[in-house]
């Protein structure tokens, strides 16, 4: 099957702090590895978001940086209708509270673009460190099996509403809050703590590392969503140092 794929990065010039460009690296080089044509196509600030890519990553930043990207992306309406039409959006720390419906930076309350139902507001204390979760399986992310790793720097204490759902439960690490949340998952209600979002076409995290060098399932199932595929669907890749990083990071 000949596939072309066009990869949206996301305002890498505010929004790339910690490394998350590396997220749109591992995703044209995995498709390339399948044999596709795969290309990023850098969105900076200043430049009008397309809203027909195939698929966007969104990174992480500072205060400022935050609030310069949610203005940009408020006034550029691409990546809203990206998601509108339903293409996959995976968004990292500052790019999931940008995408929610308002955090603090600089002592404000910003708007942000309102595609994930979630507040952010300051934890007491930063949460730093590694991050384990068990997947949700809530809507676009039913297809993930696998634990999910990375790492957390982050003063967010980010509460998602009833329109949202947790990427994954901690095992190990802060995740969104400190204080543990109900919420709903496909075998009924918990109280546990929850970490990421998904809601609609949107997936977004706390987890740096670049999160999809370190949970390559979760990449493969942004490209199978990119591609109209099921993640099923997706030839193997037999990649022993990326295996071998990856039981690294879980035994902890």
């Amino acid at each position: 099957m000949s596939i072309e794929l066009n990869i949206g990065l996301v305002l890498p010039d505010v929004l790339g702090t910690y490394g998350d460009d590396g997220n749109a690296l591992v995703l044209r080089q995995r498709a390339r590895l399948r044999g596709w044509k795969a290309e990023i196509h850098r969105i900076n600030l200043g430049d009008a978001v397309p809203e027909s890519l195939d698929l966007y990553t969104v990174g992480g930043g500072e205060d400022t940086a935050q609030i310069l990207a949610a203005e940009h992306l408020r006034n550029n309406p691409g990546l809203s209708r990206a998601a509108q039409a339903q293409r996959p959006i995976f968004a990292v720390c500052a790019g999931l509270q940008v995408l929610g419906e308002s955090f603090r930076a600089s002592g404000r309350v910003i708007d942000g673009l309102g595609l994930i139902d979630a507040t952010t507001t300051p934890l007491a204390e930063r949460a730093i460190g590694e991050v384990a979760t068990t997947p949700t399986g809530a809507g676009f992310t039913a297809e993930l099996t696998e634990p999910l790793t990375g790492f957390e720097n982050h003063l967010g204490a980010t509460i998602l509403g009833s329109s949202a759902q947790p990427l994954g439960t901690i095992e190990r690490g802060t995740g969104n809050s400190d204080e543990a949340a109900t919420f709903e998952l496909p075998d009924g209600k918990v109280q546990r703590h929850g970490e990421g979002a998904v809601q609609g076409s949107v997936i977004a995290t706390y987890m740096h590392g670049p999160c999809l060098a370190r949970n390559p399932q979760l990449a493969d199932l942004l490209l199978a969503k990119a591609t109209g595929q099921a993640l099923s669907d997706l030839e193997p890749l037999d990649l022993p140092a990326v295996d071998k990083l990856r039981a690294e990071r879980l035994r902890g």
